[in-house]
């Protein structure tokens, strides 16, 4: 009898494999039975193919997943065509659900990756213009970036995949040799200022003696906090992580060093994609991707004239009611920007101070929101200082988001490579805008949403982003935090006129031909910034072309939704449910989002 039950378990057990067999054949090599399933298949299939972002997500370690924190991302062009192959393939599958059997979310979240999928599709043919190794945010900085701030060590396993890690350097490298070979081939070379500026960072990280570069002494820090570790083991490891930036780290940059040292004397001082093979139709697709719409250079050049003629008429009402009555906007910027009263230590006290009143500011800004918002997020956010090794080619600050898993907060990194540029009175509008409300609110928000498929927690749409940003700063004017601090108001609309300026040069260069200097020029002029702040900031637009654009057009997009709502809903207009409506859905690009918008207006109307 024992034995017939056993006969049969086993055949229930031998039945249940094979079903789950079919079931993980049919998710990861076909199109799944299930829309959903089809969604999260997407997702797993990015994630698992780029090591790094799963990393930086925390999504599966919970799950002891943990062996992808010992890998690079490939970087090869063989890599790089199957992104495209794959998202073609994708895109059918996608199109094979039928529309009439899905839910009203299902239907959204087809919209979107629809629209996702077909703009990477679309950029294919432009595939190789970019350039991957730049000042800004290049494979060659982001490494270390990387390895000191986000690669988790919460264990001794942790450190073995950091080693790992560091011996995986020289093939990825390799591979982004091969890529720029590629790219050199087709005529797409860096501007030569990107080339000089590589070279000196990269010259001077391999000149480090191993136990002083960032790899070793952020190493070195964080495995004092491992309690698993003896003594012995952590200097064991410390060595061992030492050998490894003398032996693979600094061979793999020598490598890129070298190739870049050949490339110099071929490049030119043309800074736009305009001089790239059809560059000016990848321009046009660089802006759609960038503000998802369907904007042309030119409209979007003549938006920002008349946004910086509007915004500079605001400054210049509150500069004539605060001491500098018809002196020039930039010149009264520029003063008020050397103003020492309104500037911390140029010393290590300063930068300690301004990190403690930016998180001040957060803080409070976090209690605040609490009446802006239905949805109060749960995660925590620092401020740190951006690493010392990549602060001089660096913008002004930046905002990395958390791991989902809660064991890495959000980090808003102020650049406090020189305290002059860093005045009191841009401060709040910087907090508000990396930190509270801005991209740490609604990035967690987004990633604290239920019910929705992993991907639309975390699919980037740029204008979306920074136009929310953006449209805080603005919110934060009209819920009266900068009441009695007319200079902090006046940061706010430098901020603004900041944004407004990039529509400008950023057209400018790209589609007029501007030369680099026209459009420091005429930066500087309009905004009064610092030459090195201005000059890091359109540097970065000739890397990165059209994204700068995306942070006004999202804004300005954002608050007309807004009008637009608060016109047709009269008294039952509810900013805490309108930012619902505009957050509870992740990242959307700005025509679905217009959508959306119109359809929470049409509900609560009813």
């Amino acid at each position: 009898m024992f034995r017939r039950v056993l006969k049969w378990l086993l055949r229930i057990v031998a039945l249940l494999l094979i079903v789950l067999a079919i079931f993980l054949v049919n998710l990861v090599w076909f199109r799944p039975w299930s829309l959903n399933l089809f969604y999260e298949k997407i997702f797993v299939q990015l994630l698992f193919d780029e090591p790094e972002l799963l990393s930086s997500l925390g999504l599966v370690e919970r799950f002891g997943i943990t062996a992808h924190n010992g890998k690079l991302g490939d970087v090869s062009p063989a890599h790089q065509q199957h992104f495209f192959d794959r998202a073609k393939q994708n895109l059918a599958d996608l199109h094979a659900y039928s529309l009439d059997r899905q839910t009203p979310s299902q239907r959204l979240s087809t919209h979107i990756l629809d629209w996702f999928l077909s703009r990477q599709i679309e950029g294919e043919k432009y595939q190789w213009h970019n350039y991957p190794v730049n000042q800004l945010f290049g494979v060659q900085n982001e490494f270390p970036s990387f390895m000191a701030n986000t690669h988790r060590l919460l264990a001794k396993r942790d450190c073995d995949y950091y080693l790992q890690r560091l011996g995986a350097v020289g093939t990825k490298f390799d591979q982004l040799l091969a890529s720029l070979r590629v790219r050199e081939e087709k005529g797409i070379l860096p501007p030569r200022f990107v080339v000089e500026k590589v070279l000196k960072e990269m010259n001077g990280f391999v000149a480090q003696p191993a136990a002083e570069n960032i790899l070793s002494s952020s190493f070195k820090t964080r495995a004092l906090l491992i309690k698993e570790l003896t003594d012995a083991q952590r200097a064991d490891y410390q060595k061992q992580v030492e050998t490894a930036v003398t032996a693979s780290v600094y061979p793999a940059y020598q490598k890129l060093i070298d190739y870049f040292t050949g490339l110099l004397p071929k490049t030119t001082t043309d800074d736009g994609v305009w001089k790239l093979p059809d560059g000016d139709a990848f321009y046009a697709y660089a802006l759609r991707e960038n503000t998802t719409t369907t904007l042309k250079p030119q409209e979007v050049h003549d938006l920002g004239v008349r946004e910086v003629a509007r915004i500079e008429a605001e400054m210049r009402a509150i500069l004539d009611a605060n001491g500098f009555k018809d002196r020039p906007i930039g010149e009264a910027m520029d003063a008020l920007g050397k103003d020492p009263k309104f500037h911390f230590s140029n010393d290590d006290k300063g930068r300690a101070d301004a990190l403690a009143e930016y998180t001040r500011l957060i803080t409070q800004a976090t209690e605040r929101s609490r009446e802006l918002f239905v949805t109060v997020p749960r995660a925590k956010i620092e401020v740190r200082r951006v690493p010392e090794f990549k602060e001089a080619t660096s913008a002004g600050a930046y905002y990395q988001g958390g791991a989902l898993d809660g064991t890495r907060p959000g980090v808003f990194y102020a650049n406090l490579r020189d305290m002059n540029e860093v005045a009191k009175w841009a401060m709040p509008t910087l907090a508000y805008h990396e930190g509270v409300p801005g991209h740490h609110w609604q990035i967690s928000t987004a990633q604290e949403l239920k019910g929705l498929p992993q991907f639309r927690k975390l699919i980037p749409f740029t204008a979306y982003q920074e136009g929310w940003a953006l449209y805080t700063e603005w919110l934060a004017k009209q819920a009266g935090w900068y009441e009695g601090d007319p200079f902090g108001d006046l940061g706010r609309l430098q901020g603004e006129l900041f944004r407004a300026v990039r529509l400008v040069v950023d057209t400018g260069i790209h589609a007029k031909r501007w030369p680099r200097e026209q459009a420091i020029s005429y930066m500087r002029e309009k905004t009064g910034m610092g030459e090195k702040e201005v000059t890091a900031e359109i540097e970065r637009y000739i890397v990165i072309p059209g994204q700068a654009c995306a942070y006004k057009v999202g804004m300005l997009k954002i608050q007309e939704l807004r009008m637009r709502a608060q016109t047709e809903l009269g008294p039952k207009f509810d900013q805490r449910q309108f930012h619902d409506a505009v957050l509870k859905n992740g990242a959307l690009p700005l025509e679905i989002l217009e959508e959306e918008v119109n359809a929470y207006i049409q509900r609560t109307r009813q």
